[in-house]
C-alpha cells in the first residue's frame, strides 16, 4: 500500500480536530465547563487524548477554538443563505443575527465563552477566530465601512456588549431592544437579516452614521 499524500494525511487531522471541535461544543451545551473534562471530549470524539495536547495547550484553549468554530460556521450558513445578499446592508445585518442569535441557540456555551476571553489571557489567537475576523470584516467592508479594520473592532466589542447584556443572569437585556441599537447605529432597516418574533422597539429618531 502507497504512503498517503500530505493533502490526505492533512484532511484527516482537520477531520479529527473538527470532531473535537464539535463535541467540545455539545458537551459544553449538555455539562457546563466544569462538568466537561477532556477525556469526556475525547471519547465523545473518538479521538486519543494526545490529539488534544498536539493542538492545544490545554482545555481553556480547546474551548475557544470550538466556539469561534461555531461562530464561524454560523456566520457562513448566515451569509450564505439562500437568498443571497446582493448588498452590503443585508450582508451586515445577517452578520449581526448570526452572532446575537447563538445567544439564544447556545446559551451555556456563549456565557462559557465570555466569561473566558474576558479573563486576564482574554482571546487565544487560533485559525478558528482569524477566520471569524475575517467574516467580520469581510461584513463591514461589504457594508461600506471607510476603515474595515477600524469599523470591524468596532463591530466586535459592539457584539461582545450585546452578547454580554444579553447573557446576564437575572437581568438580560431583551433581544429586540439590543438589535434596534446595532441596527440603528449602522442604519439598518429591521426587516433585514433574521428579525426576531418581537415587535421592533422604539428607536432613537436619527441613525448615528451610514456608509
Amino acid at each position: 500500500m502507497s504512503p498517503r499524500s500530505a493533502s490526505v494525511n492533512e484532511a484527516m487531522r482537520q477531520r479529527s480536530r473538527d470532531r473535537l471541535l464539535q463535541a467540545t461544543v455539545e458537551l459544553l451545551d449538555e455539562r457546563g465547563y466544569e462538568a466537561t473534562t477532556l477525556s469526556d471530549i475525547t471519547t465523545r470524539a473518538g479521538s486519543a487524548r494526545g490529539l488534544v495536547s498536539y493542538y492545544y495547550s490545554g482545555k481553556r484553549a480547546l474551548v475557544q477554538s470550538a466556539v469561534h468554530r461555531l461562530m464561524n460556521r454560523q456566520l457562513a450558513a448566515a451569509l450564505e443563505s439562500e437568498p443571497r445578499p446582493d448588498d452590503g446592508q443585508e450582508v451586515l445585518a445577517r452578520a449581526i443575527d448570526a452572532v446575537l442569535g447563538l445567544t439564544r441557540t447556545h446559551t451555556k456555551v456563549m456565557r462559557i465563552h465570555m466569561a473566558s476571553i474576558l479573563q486576564e489571557e482574554g482571546f487565544i489567537q487560533c485559525p478558528e477566530q482569524q477566520r471569524l475576523a475575517q467574516l467580520l470584516r469581510e461584513s463591514v467592508e461589504a457594508w461600506g465601512a471607510k476603515d474595515p479594520e477600524e469599523e470591524y473592532r468596532l463591530l466586535r466589542a459592539l457584539l461582545m456588549g450585546a452578547t454580554v447584556a444579553l447573557l446576564l443572569p437575572g437581568a438580560p437585556m431583551p433581544l429586540s431592544r439590543l438589535r434596534a441599537e446595532l441596527f440603528q447605529r449602522y442604519g439598518l432597516d429591521w426587516e433585514l437579516g433574521f428579525p426576531p418574533p418581537q415587535i421592533p422597539p422604539a428607536a432613537p429618531a436619527e441613525p448615528l452614521r451610514t456608509p
